[in-house]
């Protein structure tokens, strides 16, 4: 009877005591202690700051945001005034602030891919030279090489005045100082680089949401572009079924490039597509778009310098596939360039992304250096000219935080989702 009434299982009633001796509860028990401590600091310290500001006669509003802002921005993606609101040059900054991100992550992806797989050439004087593009960009800070890019393009380049052609020297059979290049379509001065606009006859207009414009004609042609994509997904799809089922894979390039380019064009030439070619009035350039230099050099610097750091990580992700691929590959016939793209880079991007998201992060967070050259972006806007004439400090650098924040979390969430449709699934 004794032994049967040891052995017998111990009850499930719950006790208070088990959120702290039972290995189930304790580390629930553990994270919720640490979260309302966290929650009670965070707490405490707004409180706290709150307090500081009444203090001194102020309060914590983003009021300022719907007042009149006052000051130009030259580079724009959207209509701008300097009868615009504060919030109005926020979504200026932040709007310059993504063109120059989503820029410079396909261009240093480009550069790096392209850097880190010749690094690895057996031709001794291209590895030698990729070596040495990489380690001068990665020992040299960022802040340096945007100065240095943007000196030389406002101090070489000729003033709009040297593009002029006056009577006299037409009297003397003189050619301009500078002139147009692209059919005279594009001019590079001083100022940035004058290049032609896209217009359209028809637009489809624009809708605001939220106080952010929406252009109609703009998100049209992106859904036709997708579309025209994933169309030519399933072209490619059916064809590797047929490739597989008989051994013999159709001829679709003449497909895919249809159906890649021609519904784009028609969308264009319905809405009436043009370009507004930049045009020499008496002192400047008028048409067109300015592309400012502080843009030019910012996203040049950005590319080339994390580049270079991604030409590494791509090495690394090549040397980590096993040599045996290489040579399967070419006992198989495949040529070094096809064993490249086709076996060792796909195989590489398992190792190559969780580290590169790291990289497009840093991008991000270093286009704030753009106020080094005057671009006005997030940091330039919000958290420059904004923050000065209002005095909001706090205010606009929380905001400022916490858009940064949003924008770093949405492109870790992107990448990983791509991350984990290239991993190895185990079965």
């Amino acid at each position: 009877m004794h032994m049967a009434m040891a052995s017998d299982a111990p009850g499930n009633e719950f006790r208070l005591g088990m959120l702290i001796y039972d290995t189930r509860y304790r580390s629930l028990t553990i994270q919720v202690i640490v979260l309302i401590l966290f929650g009670l600091a965070v707490a405490w310290l707004l409180n706290n700051t709150v307090q500081n500001l009444e203090a001194k006669g102020r309060t914590f509003n983003y009021g300022f945001l719907w007042q009149r802002a006052g000051y130009d921005i030259q580079q724009q993606l959207i209509p701008y005034t300097n009868d615009s609101t504060h919030f109005r040059a926020l979504l200026v900054g932040l709007m310059n602030t993504l063109v120059v991100a989503i820029l410079g992550c396909i261009g240093a992806t480009i550069v790096g891919i392209i850097v880190g797989v010749l690094r690895l050439s057996k031709n001794w004087l291209v590895s030698k030279l990729m070596t040495i593009y990489v380690e001068i960009f990665r020992n040299i800070p960022l802040l340096l090489w945007i100065l240095f890019i943007f000196v030389p393009l406002g101090e070489l380049a000729p003033n709009p005045t040297d593009f002029r052609v006056t009577e006299e020297m037409q009297a003397a059979g003189e050619e301009p100082r500078a002139s147009m290049i692209l059919f005279d379509t594009v001019a590079i001065t001083a100022r940035g680089v004058n290049a032609p606009y896209p217009l359209l006859e028809r637009p489809l207009g624009t809708v605001d949401v939220a106080g952010i414009p929406f252009n109609l004609s703009v998100l049209a042609f992106l859904a036709v572009v997708g579309a025209s994509f994933y169309a030519n997904s399933l072209i490619r799809r059916r064809a590797r079924a047929v490739q597989e089922a008989t051994g013999v894979r159709p001829v679709i390039w003449w497909k895919s490039l249809l159906i890649l380019f021609a519904p784009a064009i028609v969308f264009l030439w319905a809405l009436g597509f043009h370009l507004e070619v930049p045009e020499l009035t008496r002192f400047n350039f008028s048409g067109g778009v300015l592309v400012q230099n502080s843009f030019i050099a910012l996203l040049i610097a950005l590319i080339l310098y994390t580049g270079a750091f991604i030409a590494e990580i791509v090495r690394a992700g090549i040397l980590a596939v096993s040599k045996g691929q290489t040579e399967a590959a070419f006992a198989l016939g495949l040529r070094p360039n096809r064993t490249m793209s086709l076996i060792i880079l796909p195989q590489a991007l398992r190792v190559i992304i969780p580290p590169l998201i790291s990289q497009f992060l840093n991008l991000t967070k270093n286009t704030s250096l753009g106020i080094a050259v005057s671009y006005l972006d997030l940091r330039g806007t919000l958290g420059g000219i904004t923050l000065n004439q209002t005095g909001r400090e706090l205010e606009c650098m929380l905001l400022m935080m916490l858009i940064y924040l949003i924008i770093s979390l949405i492109i870790s969430s992107l990448m990983n989702i791509y991350n984990r449709s290239v991993r190895l699934k185990e079965r």
